[in-house]
């Protein structure tokens, strides 16, 4: 429309600064390339698929409106394709990723890790870092597995800081601001510093931290609550929603290739095994008088759930996780306590052991195993940090952080003795 505008306001200037309207002449130049005229209107035929791109006008010549309009339409830039998005930058840097100003001590802890496995385990305890950035609650946190001296952290506040922990300058290293709503849920990818990211806003999105780019987006029908990738297919994750859909996305596609079926409440949580057989759904059943359905144990493949009455009391579980090597899994229930399942058909409670001196209390509270799977570490809606022994379930250590609940805690991939946690007040906090 801009072009025909041009089109017609250029002859109209001339016209005007020449002071006299231009007269065609009795006989106008017959249009080669003109649709055949049709009906006592002269309408263009309703069966043409396309008009052939007008010749250019010879210089002097009078130029009627049909000619200019095909003029114009055959320079008008094809439309950009929605399904395929360009790639927008989300955020500058705001400091370095790099592992270079990092203090000699902790370079050296990460680069021999080896070494540093072996020598002698120590609960944290003292806070050594505070990093403030979070305007509101911080849903969750994760350490980068590649690059471990990298620590992401998901807020309500719509942003995802990345956090170069131990540089001596600037440890904000990345806010990016993709998100158009509060970030629910996030992971790192195996390969890469790459984030995969979900939220408020009906989205996944792919996000290159390097760079500060978004390079994907998968947009849903609803709130997507958790994202996690398949484990030795960094191509393939797993969204979960607020309507209780399970959706697996091929990422080289952009397209879903698989899906859960089956009358689910809210997603709260899901995890997969190791070997990416099987995977487990946490659901919202509070709203129905049936406790199935708040934790299942699908079979990825099949597509068919294997056990969807593992959980038969009365609560919901925010977090589940897998342990590490033995065959079990555990869940954070809203009763105030862990819970402690066979990762084996039937997928047995064991009802004799559960962790449970810390609160949740409604809150998003989650919890994680150390990389040897000896210690499992919890938030708690008192603002504590608590750690218990995995095999005797008794507490180990109680640590008190904030004055809010505190909603995460993550062991550091490489170094035993590093812990991080974050706040619903928007804090985070790394331990050594």
């Amino acid at each position: 429309m801009d072009l025909l505008c041009h089109a017609y306001g250029d002859d109209v200037s001339d016209e005007e600064e020449n002071g006299k309207s231009t007269v065609a002449s009795s006989k106008r130049p017959k249009l080669e390339n003109t649709p055949p005229l049709v009906g006592p209107y002269h309408q263009p035929s309703r069966k043409m698929v396309s008009v052939p791109p007008a010749e250019a006008p010879t210089p002097g010549r009078y130029i009627s409106k049909r000619e200019r309009a095909a003029l114009a339409a055959s320079t008008v830039p094809h439309s950009i394709d929605s399904s395929c998005p360009s790639t927008v930058i989300t955020s500058p840097a705001v400091g370095s990723i790099s592992d270079s100003d990092l203090p000699t001590h902790i370079l050296s802890s990460l680069k021999y890790k080896a070494k540093v496995l072996g020598h002698p385990r120590r609960v944290p305890q003292n806070h050594t870092v505070a990093l403030n950035s979070h305007t509101k609650a911080v849903s969750t946190i994760q350490w980068s597995p590649t690059h471990s001296h990298l620590l992401a952290s998901a807020g309500m506040d719509h942003a995802i800081c990345v956090w170069n922990v131990w540089n001596r300058g600037q440890p904000k290293a990345r806010v990016l601001s993709c998100h158009e709503a509060a970030v629910k849920d996030l992971q790192w990818s195996s390969e890469g510093l790459s984030l995969l990211s979900c939220g408020y806003d009906c989205s996944s999105r792919l996000i290159d931290v390097e760079k500060g780019t978004e390079k994907q987006i998968f947009k849903e029908d609803e709130v997507v609550t958790a994202v996690r990738f398949q484990p030795g297919n960094s191509n393939l994750f797993l969204s979960g929603s607020m309507k209780g859909s399970l959706r697996v996305w091929d990422i080289r596609l952009g397209k879903i290739v698989r899906e859960y079926v089956r009358d689910l409440g809210p997603i709260l949580d899901i995890e997969f095994s190791a070997d990416a057989r099987h995977m487990i759904s946490s659901s919202d059943v509070s709203r129905s008088n049936l406790s199935e359905n708040a934790i299942v144990v699908w079979d990825v493949l099949r597509q068919v759930p294997l056990s969807n009455q593992v959980y038969a009391e009365a609560y919901t579980c925010p977090c589940i996780r897998y342990h590490p090597f033995e065959s079990s899994f555990v869940a954070q229930s809203n009763g105030n306590y862990i819970a402690i399942f066979s990762s084996r058909h039937p997928f047995k409670l064991d009802r004799y052991k559960r962790y449970e001196q810390h609160g949740v209390s409604g809150f998003p509270i989650k919890c994680n195993f150390s990389l040897d799977g000896r210690e499992l570490a919890s938030g708690s809606s008192d603002g504590c940090m608590y750690i218990y022994n995995y095999r005797s379930s008794e507490l180990v250590k109680k640590i008190k952080v904030y004055d809010q609940p505190c909603t995460d805690v993550a062991f550091h991939p490489i170094l035993p003795n590093v812990m991080a946690s974050c706040s619903w007040s928007g804090d985070v906090s790394i331990f050594e």
